[in-house]
């Protein structure tokens, strides 16, 4: 099923010419720069969709335009690392902050309070005509953006976050090794109890939630969600979005879901004890509950469940797992190399790993990065997850019970066999997906 973009407040068309070009020039960060400076003597519009589409098309999850003394500074995020594009004159800066308000319902003449909105960009699909030559195609693909507005000191700050639906991907491209994807299926199988994913903002947990419903997803089983915004929007499931404004939250939104006879529910975040309570109750009574909570592992969500007021018999009893995840960079195709192990990283790697059934041998060879036009000389391209996955077995559901600390929980974990984030990390470093030197900057032990 494909995936789509519902049409919401206002929408940027970017025109077939503009982002054809777009492909063909914006390559890189450089090229991106490029392109801007070719427009900044054109109109808002065009500066607007220059900017839309270059960031899209180099596949970056955030905009940040921001206003500083004499200009106005543009960034994007690839691949969870902000970078430099362009320098606005701050009289183009106004001109782009306007038509971003417009389009996104976002009030005007209010520029002293934080403000949210959203809008859609639409845009020409570009692939192969029937000569085998690169083209615009007869169809176009929308993504949403969603807005927020803070006061800074020399003015509006934006930022925008681009929700594209091809990011959604398949659990089986989430990076899990073979045995955290088998303990993932055997867990999403089951037709009740509480599946966390925790993890800091920006750590792939939406993209983790989504990958399961994706996967759960069949005629016969009803899904809803109540979430706080809605991300993406899934074709054959019911979802639903928190107005607090209307007196709507989770806890209320969660009362009337078990009314509608789910098979699966999505909770975004349990950010309060009656959400909290209302969820394991529908785990215990029938349901499939996915949700979130931000703790840095595995062990702290259970830890974050109790210091809301939670019963350690209801979480015991309802909880099925528990997956942290961050995100690392994954090395560029492109540019990077292979070279030979040093001796104090096979030693480290080794002694993380001697708890594991993974063997290191002292001859393997792991990735170096370069760095070139392709990744914007980083030496990475792309991101992958690695994991941290805590089961609740009828051993830790009895040491549950016993409200032991969050290292307590940890440490009975690991004795049962718990793959760390951060031995996840150096598995991937075996296998040259990714650097010792991004394992330590995402999930640096302790």
């Amino acid at each position: 099923m494909e995936e789509s973009t519902k049409k919401i407040a206002g929408e940027i068309r970017i025109p077939d010419n503009l982002f054809f070009n777009i492909t063909k020039k914006v390559d890189s960060i450089d090229g991106f720069n490029q392109e801007l400076v070719k427009t900044t003597r054109r109109s808002t519009s065009e500066i607007l969709e220059t900017i839309m589409g270059g960031s899209i098309f180099l596949g970056a999850s955030d905009i940040h335009i921001e206003p500083t003394e004499n200009n106005a500074k543009l960034r994007v995020r690839l691949d969870g690392i902000l970078q430099d594009v362009f320098v606005f004159d701050l009289k183009i800066f106004k001109q782009i902050l306007s038509r971003i308000k417009l389009l996104s319902g976002i009030k005007l003449n209010l520029t002293q309070i934080s403000q949210d909105g959203r809008f859609s960009v639409n845009f020409p699909l570009i692939g192969l005509n029937e000569k085998g030559k690169t083209a615009i195609l007869d169809s176009s693909e929308y993504v949403e953006i969603r807005v927020s507005s803070l006061p800074s000191e020399y003015g509006e700050s934006l930022v925008l976050r681009i929700l594209n639906p091809n990011k959604l991907v398949e659990i089986e491209k989430l990076g899990l090794t073979q045995g955290v994807r088998d303990i993932f299926f055997e867990e999403i199988k089951k037709p009740n109890g509480m599946i966390i994913i925790t993890g800091p903002t920006g750590s792939g947990k939406t993209t983790t939630l989504y990958a399961i419903l994706k996967k759960l997803r069949k005629p016969e089983i009803k899904i809803i969600t109540i979430e706080d915004p809605v991300e993406y929007h899934l074709s054959g499931i019911s979802q639903t979005e928190v107005h607090h404004d209307k007196g709507y939250d989770f806890a209320n939104g969660l009362r009337a879901i078990v009314r509608q006879d789910p098979d699966v529910i999505l909770v975004g975040e349990i950010r309060d004890l009656e959400t909290a309570q209302i969820s394991l109750q529908a785990a215990l009574t029938g349901h499939l509950v996915l949700t979130t909570l931000h703790t840095n592992d595995a062990a702290g969500a259970i830890a974050r469940l109790q210091s809301l007021g939670e019963l350690p018999n209801n979480i015991a009893s309802a909880l099925n797992i528990v997956i942290a995840q961050r995100l690392v960079r994954k090395v560029c195709p492109e540019c990077s190399t292979k070279r030979p192990i040093t001796e104090e990283e096979y030693k480290k790697i080794k002694n993380e790993l001697s708890n594991t059934s993974i063997s290191v041998s002292e001859d393997i060879q792991i990735a170096e990065i370069k760095g070139c036009k392709k990744c914007n000389n980083t030496g990475y391209k792309g991101r992958v997850g690695i994991f941290e996955t805590l089961q609740i077995s009828s051993d830790m559901e009895n040491f549950i019970l016993t409200s032991p600390s969050s290292s307590d929980i940890k440490e009975k974990a690991i004795e049962n066999g718990m793959i760390t984030l951060y031995q996840d990390g150096l598995i991937k470093v075996i296998n040259c997906e990714t650097t010792i030197e991004e394992v330590n900057r995402v999930a640096f032990k302790k």
